[in-house]
């Protein structure tokens, strides 16, 4: 039961793992290159997710789910928005780190609209990125294409939340709270 259940689980990186090595068997200088840049990628994969998994974990025990649901819960307001957009602008990695961080958001009680947000923010707003556009092409632009985003990702948001049904919102919800089990 156990490993059927690990074989379904992991079915897709089996299958690529195969197909890695179809390729390798049938044109080796490209099964070679594709090794490397899998190689390259889980390298860098690693370097980025267990500082964040920690933090997740000092997260999910720090913080009491009570405190979440007053800041960025249901009833949170322009102050939920305006912290999902914050950790999502001061966030540090790839946008697919984001999606772990935004779980947990969920399970400890955010409103799926400021997880929206914070996805959002995560993927155009890092404050890094904007020091360095203000310096390369110049505040007025950086300025330009922050105000931009931000009223993007505020639509992107309401508009997503507003189209999501109940039903969708629920497995969302209870997807968060299995994710650790």
């Amino acid at each position: 039961m156990i490993g059927l259940k690990l074989l379904k689980r992991y079915a897709f990186l089996l299958v690529m793992l195969i197909a890695g090595v179809a390729v390798w068997i049938a044109a080796p200088a490209v099964g070679e290159k594709a090794a490397l840049a899998t190689g390259d990628n889980a390298l860098q994969l690693l370097s980025v997710v267990p500082p964040i998994f920690v933090l997740l974990g000092l997260l999910d025990v720090w913080v009491e789910r009570a405190t979440m649901v007053r800041f960025m819960g249901e009833g949170s307001g322009i102050k939920g928005v305006l912290i999902a957009f914050f950790l999502g602008s001061a966030a540090a990695g790839p946008l697919y780190i984001s999606f772990p961080v935004a779980a947990m958001l969920l399970k400890k009680g955010a409103r799926l609209f400021n997880v929206f947000v914070f996805i959002g923010a995560w993927s155009t707003t890092k404050l890094p990125l904007l020091l360095f556009e203000a310096s390369a092409l110049g505040w007025e632009f950086m300025l330009t294409r922050l105000a931009v985003n931000i009223g993007g990702i505020i639509c992107i948001a309401a508009v997503t939340d507003r189209l999501m049904n109940k039903k969708d919102a629920a497995e969302i919800y209870e997807r968060a709270e299995q994710l650790d089990n």
